[in-house]
């Protein structure tokens, strides 16, 4: 017989770990987001981020959004816009073995 107040314990619990996940992930996209307009804290925040930046976009890419989101008022202006309007340089494509490593971890 199942336990119906064991099961729905368990499903909240759950619940409550993925909302955790799902909230500290895109508070951390929204921190970011909001910290970098700041002058000073945001280009060390972009330096902070530059390797990251640049393996995501790709080299040119990447280093021209670290060099802009760096110039104090350019890179201020930009953030601010790219908080409504999202990324003015696209992040590259995903490899294709990036892409099955990622579906064949899912479905185990």
């Amino acid at each position: 017989m199942i336990d119906l107040q064991r099961a729905s314990r368990m499903v909240t619990h759950m619940t409550a770990r993925v909302k955790k996940r799902i909230i500290r992930a895109g508070g951390w996209g929204l921190a970011k987001r909001l910290i970098k307009p700041i002058p000073i804290i945001g280009s060390i925040v972009a330096v902070g981020l530059a390797g990251y930046e640049i393996k995501k976009k790709g080299l040119l890419p990447g280093a021209l959004h670290v060099g802009l989101d760096v110039t104090p008022v350019v890179g201020t202006a930009k953030n601010v816009v790219e908080i409504f309007t999202g990324d003015w340089i696209p992040d590259r494509p995903r490899k294709n073995s990036e892409l099955s490593k990622r579906v064949s971890t899912d479905e185990h």
